[in-house]
């Protein structure tokens, strides 16, 4: 059972739903069919469409399952995917880096080389700790989609829960959001 949701509540956040979120942030209002969507994120076509409906349920999309609310989606990720989607770090792995080892974060914190974070991946050129990601298709998703890695490892840094990390992530993801605001106002 999902640390987000039961099977028999269909309005609960599931972690493709965040996956579809992220996605959503990225693509920032552009048209995208569900099948598009569902190649790009390793999903099932029903499950694009369940999570569109709980992501409008939940108020983090607007009724017509295009927009992203973003101050909601601000709110949510910054305050509460800590909670709802903890991280535990494991053993030194090979894999894809997340976190404060990948782009936006990487190099802008003072960490030792041994603290480095990834997702365990046979396509991973890097060692460090192994982090469970947020869904079991997003390191697939975010090899296709390098701004989409960011943002799931700026989720993953607020997961992780390390406070001087974490602020910048917060930072960094308010400052992404009002800079995708200004881009559908001028129009791209």
């Amino acid at each position: 059972m999902s640390v987000l949701a039961s099977r028999k509540d269909p309005f609960h956040l599931r972690p493709q739903d965040i996956l579809l979120l992220l996605k959503l942030i990225v693509l920032n209002e552009a048209p995208s069919r569900q099948i598009d969507l569902a190649q790009a994120l390793g999903l099932s076509q029903a499950e694009v469409a369940n999570a569109l409906e709980r992501l409008r349920a939940s108020r983090l999309l607007d009724e017509s399952k295009r927009r992203v609310q973003r101050l909601a989606a601000a709110e949510f990720l910054i305050h509460a995917i800590k909670y709802i989607a903890p991280a535990d770090l494991g053993a030194i792995t090979r894999g894809i880096p997340t976190a404060h080892s990948a782009k936006p974060l990487s190099g802008k914190l003072a960490l030792a080389s041994e603290h480095e974070t990834v997702w365990p991946h046979p396509e991973g050129n890097f060692r460090g700790a192994s982090l469970r990601p947020i869904y079991s298709s997003a390191p697939d998703a975010a090899l296709k989609d390098p701004e989409l890695h960011e943002w799931l490892a700026l989720i993953d840094v607020l997961r992780i829960g390390k406070s001087r990390a974490m602020m910048m992530a917060e930072k960094e993801i308010s400052r992404r959001l009002v800079q995708k605001a200004q881009q559908v106002r001028r129009g791209r």
